[in-house]
Parts: structure tokens; C-alpha cells; sequence
């Protein structure tokens, strides 16, 4: 069976741990900063696992 490419797109916004967990950038951190509090754009630093839903279609994205 012939190699799998990695999805670029989805390598560049996902990255996987040591321990093989997938870790995303937090949504809504991009735009219409103003009205949003410090404490909630603080929240949007950290990265967060990917939902359970999807990890399964992103690995096979990545070729883990």
C-alpha cells in the first residue's frame, strides 16, 4: 500500500504531543478583540486537546 500524504493544512494547526495527544489552538482569538474581557482572551493562550469526535479523522489527516 502506497504512503499517505499529511494534510498541511491540518499540520500546521494541530500538534502532537509526547504522549500522542493532539493539541489545537483555542478558537476566537483571531478577530473583534475589543469587547472581549482580558480574562477571556487570557483563556484563548492555552491550547486545547482536540474533541474526541474528531481525533480519529485528524490522525489519519496527519499519518500518526
Amino acid at each position: 500500500m502506497p504512503k499517505l500524504k499529511t494534510q498541511k493544512g491540518i499540520a500546521k494547526r494541530v500538534r502532537v504531543t509526547r504522549n500522542g495527544k493532539l493539541m489545537r489552538r483555542s478558537a476566537s482569538k483571531s478577530h473583534l478583540l475589543e469587547h472581549k474581557s482580558k480574562k477571556r482572551k487570557r483563556k484563548y493562550h492555552n491550547e486545547q486537546p482536540v474533541d474526541k469526535a474528531d481525533r480519529k479523522t485528524v490522525r489519519r489527516a496527519l499519518g500518526v
